[in-house]
């Protein structure tokens, strides 16, 4: 095998690990010694260092890690602070729904207006900052009640919960009729 092909297998296993690797590990793996590895590696460190690559390889007390190169920081830091978008799936649009409309509301309620378990759709709307923690029911086992945030107002164009839409009986009627009519094709009925 080639140096390059040898330099090659240390920057992915560099790049994979993400935290220091020793010397030795990485020598074992690649099958040489350990003075031809850190030569190779000290080869890539000047190669990394003389061109204009955002990454370099450091080491640290015997082994080596794939870093950033400090005059990027302040690039990762303007991608940090950018606000990350946020994707409503089919099933937290739901989920949000629900909570829109029944707050506060726990998540066995939510669970049983959806018919699945919903723990991760909730956690994702808490997480989006769309939903939040209003407190605990005064029941048994002191369930979590959840409400909407000003971000949901914020996000959705309105000022309060009561500017949501109002469905009339007949679309929850509509509603109910296409909810039961896919859960016989679910069941096959």
């Amino acid at each position: 095998m080639e140096d390059r092909e040898y330099k090659a297998i240390i920057e992915a296993i560099l790049f994979t690990m993400g935290e220091s690797v020793e010397l030795e590990k990485i020598a074992n793996t690649i099958e040489l010694d350990k003075n031809k590895t850190k030569k190779l590696i000290q080869e890539m460190q000047d190669e990394l260092n003389q061109s204009t690559r955002g990454v370099t390889i450091m080491e640290l007390d015997g082994s080596y890690q794939m870093c950033t190169k400090t005059e990027m920081y302040e690039y990762l830091i303007k991608i940090a602070k950018q606000p990350k978008k946020r994707v409503l799936t089919d099933v937290l649009l739901e989920t949000l729904s629900i909570i829109a409309y029944k707050q506060p509301v726990t998540r066995v309620e939510v669970e049983k207006i959806r018919g699945v378990s919903s723990d991760h759709a909730i956690s994702k709307l808490v997480e989006y900052n769309l939903v939040c923690e209003l407190g605990r029911l005064d029941a048994p086992g002191r369930p979590l009640l959840f409400g909407t945030t000003e971000e949901f107002l914020r996000s959705f164009g309105v000022h309060s919960v009561d500017e949501l839409p109002v469905l009339s009986p007949v679309q929850v009627e509509e509603f109910k009729q296409e909810a039961e009519a896919e859960m016989k094709v679910d069941l096959g009925i």
